[in-house]
């Protein structure tokens, strides 16, 4: 029975051998954990960009990838999502040093960390996990549409089940709960990637669809340091850690959304195990997403149409 609750924990595998030579992905968050397996194994197939907000993990990241795939172009950009100003110069650097943009892997996250405030004084869950990437998509939108096809994957989690978003009170000022903070962020995400998918589409005024999908996912739960800020949650993982999957399996659901040939024109989802997963009823409100979006379109001083 041993083996067979390992696989089923181990949960879907992403089969697809496609190659991606001369195709750029950019990923997250890629110095550790699923991140890292995730660029691991695109590394096998086109070229990666580490960004990360650890330059020192980063790097040593990223030598570990090159010496294991053979494949010298994985490099690493400084990115912190929790400071928009290095996400505009992320941007910046990115755009002026590559001409194409295949795949955007939103995957960076932070969980349960004691309330604190990003550099522009966003709730950290909310700040990093949601407007941190929202920023950072908008502006590489344009050349993930130049380089279509393309594909923009989100990392959420089965937390956003939990979650909702609270717009008299984003930033948690009134109130403040780590767990339920991390599951507002990810229902966030589950939101954003629904409506951007819409706009992608081209069913708003005056646009034209365009080959750009985007996706969310559950990465399932993952032997990871995302944990780390509760101590109590950590004893837990370590106790409990045959059941839960180990960072490679995490990352199969990532990679399978960024390559998989069967989801070329699929857009809009989420999914878990490399299949469809269930969507709460919360992360299927439109009206409810539409507004996350204009708010945080005033959060973060853009327009984004």
């Amino acid at each position: 029975a041993f083996p067979s609750c390992r696989r089923y924990v181990a949960g879907g595998r992403c089969k697809s051998t496609a190659k991606m030579e001369g195709k750029v992905v950019i990923i997250t968050g890629a110095n550790t954990g699923i991140g890292k397996e995730t660029a691991r194994d695109l590394a096998r197939r086109g070229k990666v960009i580490i960004a990360c907000r650890d330059i020192a993990k980063a790097e040593a990241a990223a030598s570990e990838i090159r010496a294991e795939t053979g494949n010298q172009q994985v490099i690493v950009k400084k990115l912190d999502l929790a400071d928009t100003k290095s996400i505009r110069e992320f941007a910046e650097k990115f755009l002026a040093e590559e001409k194409e943009l295949h795949i955007l892997i939103n995957n960076a996250g932070v969980m349960l960390c004691p309330y604190s405030k990003t550099a522009d004084g966003f709730e950290m869950h909310m700040g990093v996990n949601h407007l941190g990437h929202f920023l950072l998509t908008f502006l590489l939108l344009e050349r993930l549409k130049q380089s279509a096809p393309a594909r923009i994957v989100n990392v959420s989690s089965l937390a956003h089940h939990g979650g909702r978003i609270r717009f008299h009170d984003l930033h948690g000022e009134k109130s403040y709960n780590r767990g339920l903070a991390y599951c507002h962020s990810k229902l966030a995400n589950v939101l954003f990637t629904r409506e951007l998918a819409r706009r992608l589409q081209g069913k708003t005024r005056n646009t034209r669809g365009t080959k750009v999908t985007a996706n969310a996912l559950h990465p399932g739960s993952v032997y990871s340091d995302l944990v780390r800020h509760s101590f109590v949650m950590t004893w837990l993982w370590k106790i409990f850690s045959f059941f839960l999957k180990t960072p490679w399996e995490g990352a199969q659901t990532s990679v399978y959304c960024a390559v998989a040939e069967e989801l070329d024109s699929v857009t809009g989802q989420y999914f878990s195990d490399c299949q469809p997963a269930y969507v709460s009823p919360r992360g299927r409100d439109d009206e409810t997403a539409r507004k996350l979006w204009s708010v945080s379109c005033e959060l973060l001083g853009i327009q984004w149409d």
